[in-house]
């Protein structure tokens, strides 16, 4: 069985019934008042002041109370709602009305995890995804439901588990932004009647079995190889293309392959002083290329024919 999550907020005192923030305001008038009571006793020696005074101050203790700007005050007389006090300063009767909730509208977080979910393509996976949310209504958030908070985790982790339940691994894993709309949509929906609105929600993290992440990481390398196994095979087509086009220039001129010996000679000895041993034939025809390369380079320059070398006598 999936174990559902234990949040912070659940393990403590739901905030809807936290208490109100130390108002020492109604403290420091009581303390005034009793004071001023205690003052009059000791000049009229009458001690009917000082236990007016301290009636008075525990009056205004009681009735006088505040709550912070992001919080909401629910309040009760004689269990009849009176309706939703604050920010700020606010009275009440005392003995007669009740606090019964005070709701906080701040935006909060529920992180929700799933264990083993099958996705639609039947493959296990833990997905860690955050809940974003807020109370806009406070009055039907606490009248309508026991405990909002709760609720609301419990909503985002069977929505989540739906979600996960009808899309693919690879949707999953490639496609966060649409399923992270895809929940706040459907998780606004379910809370949207009680107050609450889902303002994000976002996928931390989605964890595949072992056995899963090493074949995946087997397909990658797989994949890998059989791309650099192409892209060789491409290159040697290629070369072996314009090797072949190279070996018809040179087969249709003799002269160009000797002089491109000739060169590969030079660059290999350029720089090495190496000396080279080479067959005589091959030195014999390296040097009639040489010669014939000389007499094509000696043109005129009016006629750009070849210069006559010597005459003949008829």
């Amino acid at each position: 069985m999936p174990d559902f999550p234990v949040l912070p907020s659940m393990s403590l005192v739901p905030s809807m019934n936290r208490k109100l923030p130390l108002n020492t305001i109604s403290a420091s008038i009581a303390a005034i008042v009793f004071l001023l009571s205690a003052g009059l006793t000791a000049l009229t020696r009458q001690p009917g002041w000082v236990i007016g005074g301290f009636v008075l101050a525990l009056l205004v203790h009681l009735s006088l109370k505040m709550c912070n700007s992001w919080q909401r005050v629910l309040v009760l007389r004689a269990g009849k709602i009176q309706g939703l006090r604050g920010p700020g300063l606010f009275l009440i009767v005392p003995f007669l009305d009740q606090i019964d909730a005070v709701v906080d509208q701040r935006i909060r977080t529920v992180p929700v995890h799933t264990r083993q979910t099958l996705t639609r393509d039947t493959t296990p996976v833990d997905v860690d995804a955050v809940v974003f949310w807020m109370v806009h209504d406070p009055l039907r958030a606490i009248t309508e439901l026991d405990n909002y908070e709760g609720s609301v985790s419990m909503v985002a982790l069977t929505t989540l588990r739906e979600v996960v339940g009808s899309s693919d691994l690879a949707t999953l894993l490639e496609d966060r932004r649409r399923i992270d709309g895809e929940l706040r949509d459907l998780i606004e929906i379910k809370t949207r009647e009680w107050g609450v609105t889902v303002q994000a929600v976002e996928i931390r993290d989605v964890q595949l079995p072992d056995s899963l992440q090493d074949a995946m990481s087997r397909q990658a390398q797989a994949e890998r190889e059989r791309a650099a196994r192409v892209t060789l095979a491409s290159a040697e087509r290629e070369v072996a293309h314009e090797l072949a086009q190279a070996a018809k220039t040179y087969e249709a001129s003799p002269i160009a392959l000797q002089i491109l010996q000739i060169n590969r000679i030079f660059e290999m000895n350029k720089n090495r002083g190496t000396t080279i041993l080479m067959p005589t034939t091959m030195a014999d025809a390296m040097t009639s290329a040489t010669a014939f390369a000389a007499a094509m380079q000696t043109v005129q320059p009016e006629t750009g024919t070849p210069a006559e070398t010597g005459g003949v006598s008829g």
